[in-house]
């Protein structure tokens, strides 16, 4: 339910007034709890619908009051959100009870004061601020307008979901100067020959890492993979070198590859994706002459040939790297719409936020291969569209 407002109100000044708009109001009873949404002709009454996730996973679905969106930010009416592995991670380690959801897809509610350049209407994606209120398990989410991008006419809510938090992932591990590889960017692409080795490069951040080192002229790319190497064989570019290491093969096997791969070049930079086990040491391995391998989990012990290893943390684009951000959102736009950014392989969960909790159980199992986990908000159970 709202109102149509003839003028513009902030939170301190919002009374319960019959000269509102030209209706009368007075037999209306006002709710005790309004949700106010800036530079919109609409108050929201009531309540929304959205996923809470614990340790587990588990997930509940409750009633919370639809977000306001502070000044620089967006508020979507979600068609899809997306699951990510830290989704059920955060809460095993915090101990915390939060909508998790930081990836999805709709259409613009309202937008914040300081907010250009999207409108009510408009079909976007974003990256919601991990670990406060209005994530993407709602009916309504919250996000930075520096990381909403405009999705193409001809692409689904399902794919450009798939987006946001991945791609911003892997440009943070691959180009960031401050908890990054600080590698050429395709703003500056490089102009000569810089092996890079991907470490699951078919996973949601490999595969976008390989399309942004890709733009910015970072060859020979050197993807290690598994069963889903097919999804982005058609990424490579085999006449500078690129190539697909078998993962599934041993430790050493996989070393000696990466080492041939290189045809005498020296290794100076990895992503590992997969950060776990004996990822970072396989590729340290062929790093000879040292190197620095960026992780996406913290680092399990010294590495071998003096090689250096950090974890990246894609939250600095909401804080410290922001103008990174800016500059990366607008880039994926670009590439979403001339199509040299492609969306990851999409699974939709059915059943919307009542199948949260499924989702997040069969990405704890690692059963979810090259393929990104979707889920469609109006498919909850209960869900009436009117907020």
């Amino acid at each position: 339910m709202y109102l149509i407002l003839q003028y513009y109100v902030t939170p301190q000044s919002l009374q319960y007034d019959s000269t509102w708009a030209d209706k009368d109001l007075s037999n209306m009873q006002c709710p005790e709890s309004i949700s106010l949404c800036y530079r919109s002709t609409r108050i929201y009454f009531g309540t929304m619908l959205e996923a809470i996730v614990s340790a587990g996973p588990k997930v509940k679905v409750i009633h919370s009051e639809i977000p306001t969106p502070g000044p620089d930010q967006v508020l979507i009416r979600v068609a899809v959100a997306a699951a990510n592995p830290k989704d059920w991670k955060v809460p095993e380690w915090t101990g915390t009870e939060k909508n998790q959801g930081d990836d999805g897809a709709g259409f613009v509610e309202a937008v914040g004061t300081n907010v250009a350049g999207f409108k009510k209407g408009d079909r976007c994606a974003g990256f919601h601020e991990t670990g406060s209120a209005g994530g993407t398990y709602g009916e309504y989410a919250l996000f930075p307008a520096h990381l909403t991008l405009h999705v193409p006419s001809n692409m689904s809510f399902e794919e450009a979901s798939t987006v946001p938090v991945t791609a911003g992932t892997a440009a943070v591990g691959l180009f960031a100067t401050d908890g990054g590889l600080g590698l050429p960017s395709p703003a500056s692409p490089a102009s000569e020959p810089m092996p890079l080795v991907i470490y699951g490069a078919s996973g949601s951040v490999g595969a976008f890492a390989v399309q942004l080192a890709k733009k910015a002229n970072i060859h020979p790319l050197i993807c290690v993979a598994g069963a889903g190497a097919k999804t982005i064989e058609h990424l490579l570019d085999h006449s500078k070198g690129d190539t697909i290491v078998d993962y599934r093969k041993s430790d050493k096997a996989v070393t000696q590859a990466i080492s041939a791969a290189l045809s005498g070049e020296p290794l100076k930079h990895a992503l590992d994706t997969i950060a776990h086990g004996s990822t970072s040491t396989n590729i340290a391995g062929a790093m000879t002459d040292g190197g620095t391998i960026a992780r996406t989990l913290p680092g399990e012990g010294e590495l071998p040939n003096g090689v250096e290893q950090f974890q990246l943390s894609v939250s600095v684009v909401h804080t410290q790297q922001q103008d990174f951000g800016r500059d990366m959102y607008e880039l994926f736009g670009q590439g979403l719409e001339h199509g040299w950014l492609e969306p990851r392989p999409f699974e939709i969960v059915r059943g919307g936020l009542n199948s949260v909790e499924k989702a997040l159980i069969d990405l704890k199992a690692g059963k979810a291969s090259a393929v990104k986990y979707v889920l469609r908000i109006d498919e909850t159970d209960g869900l009436d569209g009117t907020a």
